[in-house]
């Protein structure tokens, strides 16, 4: 089993989502981060005063599939559904997963998938 996490921006989240559904993957956990890379930031121009806006909002989206297939097929949306070409794009990262538990069930492993 594999979990995928992607930093994305936030706009691109909608696109995402169909890319992954189209490909067979309708599971996956979304968060509202914020974080800095390559971009640095930001200056703003609030009421006048200009500030600088060092963490960048992002989404965080996390997937569990049960095989390296389905992971290809995941990076392979995601990649495609989010890339715009610009610096901020965000970042995929792939680790693997020893076990799982569906709490309600006793579900193990793929069955708890």
């Amino acid at each position: 089993m594999k979990k995928i996490e992607a930093i994305i921006k936030p706009f691109k989240l909608d696109e995402v989502k169909e890319a992954l559904v189209e490909v067979g993957i309708e599971g996956m956990t979304v968060s509202e981060v914020k974080g800095y890379g390559r971009q640095q930031g930001h200056s703003e121009l609030y009421r006048g005063a200009e500030y600088v806006v060092e963490f960048i909002p992002k989404v965080k989206i996390e997937i569990v599939v049960s095989n390296d297939t389905y992971a290809t097929k995941a990076i392979e949306a995601i990649s495609m559904a989010a890339k715009t070409g610009k610096i901020g794009d965000g970042k995929i990262f792939v680790s693997t997963i020893d076990s799982v538990l569906r709490i309600r069930t006793d579900e193990e492993d793929e069955d708890a998938l």
